[in-house]
């Protein structure tokens, strides 16, 4: 992991995944998973790892548990999540960082359905933005490409123009396999992640430098 490096070039846009990337959801998320996990006889600890990044729907299928519908299940999840804000807090300087870039060059591509996104994102004082693209807007979810992809073309970018910002493995792979450089944010992580991406702990001492043509370009605050 590169801790003190970052891109040395600029992007047309900016991409953030949402959930451990712009705010802490973790305990939230935990709390309705652990419950539901429980309630199918699942080892508890050993399952809670695995659902971060991935699309609810795409978790629960994964399992193949028989007689199980992912879709009613998921939406039973995503419903008490929403109700399940209250520890939902923005990560240090994010607010500040994304209030920073021009609106039109910056998105947030999420695996969660776009309604328990706007909540977290309300309960944790972030904009939902103009672009966010949200758990049903693409066919394939992360670790796919489809969701990145979806916000480039939104921005009208090319994905090689694309900077991502991401917290799991599954959104990383979801990067690279788009074509994006990306940056992976370690401030909810319990334990190393071994990755070759540049990596910072939250966005305290990052700041955004815009050119003149709207290229954007992310540097360490002078000391």
């Amino acid at each position: 992991m590169k801790l003190d490096t970052l891109p040395d070039r600029s992007y047309a846009v900016f991409l953030f995944d949402m959930d451990g990337t712009l705010l802490t959801s973790i305990r939230s998320a935990e709390r309705v998973w652990s419950t539901w996990a429980q309630r199918h006889g699942l080892d508890v600890d050993k399952f809670l790892p695995t659902l971060h990044g991935k699309r609810t729907h795409d978790t629960i299928s994964q399992l193949k548990l028989p007689g199980v519908d992912p879709i009613a299940e998921a939406a039973w999840i995503t419903a008490a999540e929403i109700e399940d804000v209250a520890d939902i807090e923005a990560i240090e300087g994010a607010a500040a960082f994304l209030s920073s870039l021009p609106p039109e060059r910056w998105g947030i591509v999420t695996s969660a359905p776009r309604k328990l996104a706007e909540a977290r994102l309300a309960a944790a004082g972030l904009p939902s933005h103009r672009l966010l693209v949200a758990a049903e807007d693409v066919e394939h979810g992360k670790p796919a490409p489809d969701p990145f992809l979806l916000g480039a073309r939104k921005l009208d970018a090319a994905p090689a123009d694309c900077l991502v910002f991401e917290d799991t493995q599954t959104g990383l792979r979801s990067a690279e396999a788009a074509g994006m450089d990306a940056i992976v944010v370690t401030l909810t992580h319990a334990h190393p992640m071994e990755t070759t991406v540049p990596a910072i702990l939250d966005y305290a001492d990052l700041q955004a430098q815009t050119s003149p043509d709207g290229q954007l370009r992310v540097l360490r605050k002078a000391a």
